[in-house]
């Protein structure tokens, strides 16, 4: 893929503060970034903004909202996290704010999925005023104890067809290749998001993964059919910035210039 739809995912380089992270995009020509919330609080929302507009980068993304289904969270502290979520994706001016709706914490799983329903109901009003668009990101399923009960690309979609697909699209999606290329029915699910697609990351799974959470391959090393999938993910009409976001204590202990180059070969090669 041509590195002009390159965005660098903070996460990929965490060592860097947003700073940090905001000049390594314009030593390596990369025209976008994918911002984390705590990168964000570390140097303040009006210095955050400041940082990627002098720099002239697209915000693709935000992350993340959501963490809807802990039962015995205070509902106005969610409530009051998300709704500041939104007010950084509106500042920054991102494509969208990601939701990574939460993990389940008891065994009614039934219950933290309409937790996250009703939690995304209760947040659209306020996204739809800043003009923020909200992502529903699934998570692959071994998750589903620790980051979400939103496992698949076809339950997102219900989500958004339920709370906000219509005409304004207010609620799109996520396709992160880490968490849905196992999906047997995703060239079908991703057919029927079209333009709700509100962002595409890249990574890759490798055959040993010996961390489910932070051992994320870089494009070309692992299992992922990339070509295959960006080409999915065109066709239903994305046409955005696609996000690096590797979380990889390997890659972490690298030189982050190192990386850097090394992930925008890759993301010509293979994605």
């Amino acid at each position: 893929m041509d590195a002009g739809r390159l965005s660098l995912n903070q996460i990929t380089l965490n060592s860097l503060d947003l700073p940090a992270a905001v000049a390594a995009c314009e030593r390596h020509e990369i025209g976008s970034i994918a911002v984390w919330r705590d990168k964000i609080a570390a140097v303040g929302l009006n210095r955050a903004a400041a940082l990627v507009r002098s720099a002239g980068l697209r915000v693709s993304s935000v992350c993340r909202g959501g963490m809807f289904t802990d039962p015995a969270a205070d509902p106005a502290a969610v409530r009051d996290d998300n709704r500041r979520a939104v007010e950084e994706a509106a500042a920054l001016e991102a494509d969208a704010l990601v939701l990574v709706c939460g993990p389940l914490l008891d065994r009614d799983l039934a219950g933290a999925r309409a937790r996250v329903r009703d939690g995304i109901a209760d947040l659209l009003p306020h996204a739809r005023a800043a003009g923020v668009r909200l992502a529903v990101e699934p998570l692959h399923p071994m998750m589903i104890g620790v980051r979400s009960v939103v496992s698949t690309l076809a339950q997102a979609l219900d989500l958004s067809d339920e709370l906000g697909g219509g005409p304004g699209e207010e609620v799109g999606v996520i396709v992160d290749a880490y968490h849905v290329w196992w999906d047997p029915d995703l060239a079908a699910q991703i057919a029927r998001a079209g333009t709700r697609v509100a962002g595409y990351h890249v990574s890759d799974w490798l055959p040993e993964t010996s961390d489910l959470l932070l051992d994320r391959g870089m494009m070309g090393d692992g299992l992922i059919d990339l070509p295959h999938l960006s080409g999915l993910v065109a066709d239903a009409g994305f046409a955005g910035p696609v996000e690096v976001e590797i979380l990889s204590e390997r890659w972490w202990a690298e030189d982050p210039d190192d990386v850097a180059r090394l992930l925008r070969k890759r993301f010509e090669e293979f994605v």
